[in-house]
């Protein structure tokens, strides 16, 4: 799959799918986003939506007119794919799958997922359950598809896995060559688990630490939070851009950055529907400022 566009930057929020999964992409249209994260079904429940014909035309119709791309789905919050808890391991395997099979039908480029949460077991026998959910996943990817999987980095909050680049780096080790995989980047969560990212130096120095760690290769996506908690904080708490500890100069530093700039990039920022056409416009002057010079 091709990663971003080396001419336009694609810069988008997470809309509502209220009223249909189409009107996820009517809203980014609204707010001047030409790509968008959205949830396929109820991120609180158990049971998934099933796409009737009639979703997918409206689904096809409007992606049509709307001209967006490189869509992102974000997985369920209850899908724990390293519990050690049978029932719930079993409950969540379906859960995503049936995430998988959605993104399909609607040929959606990737599915946002936690990687997990340990939950009073050991950290590298969660990593090996994920490991082992993923596997289940193999089937859905014997032809080729638009679809990768990318493991969202998380704060470290609670019991939560994937909060260092070595974790994640386990799982993409093992599942590299059954699934396709990848990392979606959240500043808020890198910078509350203890990555500085306030400077373009920062930014220099974890990239550098990703590439040797993971692999620059593996880097698809960003979410772009500025975070209410201090750096090391471990604790998952989104703000505006600008208006958190992290700060401004990260972000122009995101839309400046050659090895940043031409990835996808979704606000999941607090206000949205008053802050996210301003924090758009805001992105794209700062990646202007960097192409005019």
């Amino acid at each position: 799959m091709k990663k971003g566009n080396n001419t336009i930057p694609l810069i988008g929020a997470h809309t509502s799918t209220q009223g249909g999964l189409h009107q996820a992409l009517t809203e980014g249209y609204a707010i001047n986003a030409n790509t968008i994260q959205l949830f396929t079904s109820n991120q609180l429940q158990w049971k998934g939506r099933q796409l009737s014909q009639t979703a997918l035309d409206s689904w096809y119709h409007t992606l049509a007119s709307t001209f967006i791309n490189q869509i992102m789905s974000h997985a369920n919050y209850l899908i724990n794919l390293g519990s050690n808890n049978e029932s719930l391991l079993i409950k969540s395997r379906a859960a995503f799958s049936a995430e998988v099979e959605r993104c399909l039908a609607l040929k959606i480029s990737y599915l946002n997922f936690h990687p997990g949460a340990a939950t009073g077991a050991s950290i590298p026998s969660c990593l090996d359950r994920i490991v082992e959910s993923l596997w289940t996943l193999e089937a859905f990817f014997a032809q080729d598809t638009v679809l990768r999987l990318l493991i969202e980095t998380t704060a470290g909050q609670g019991s939560t896995v994937g909060y260092t680049f070595e974790q994640l780096a386990y799982i993409i080790e093992k599942v590299q060559h059954v699934v396709p995989i990848g990392v979606c980047m959240d500043t808020c969560h890198i910078f509350a688990a203890g990555y500085d990212i306030r400077t373009l130096a920062g930014w220099e120095k974890t990239l550098a630490q990703f590439d040797a760690i993971i692999g620059l290769k593996y880097l698809y996506a960003l979410h772009v939070n500025d975070s209410i908690c201090a750096m090391g904080s471990r604790k998952d708490r989104h703000a505006n851009l600008g208006n958190g500890a992290i700060g401004m100069a990260c972000f122009q530093a995101i839309m400046q950055h050659p090895k940043l700039r031409s990835l996808p990039k979704y606000l999941e920022t607090p206000n949205g529907t008053t802050m996210w056409k301003q924090e758009i416009q805001l992105l794209h002057h700062f990646y202007l400022q960097n192409t005019e010079h």
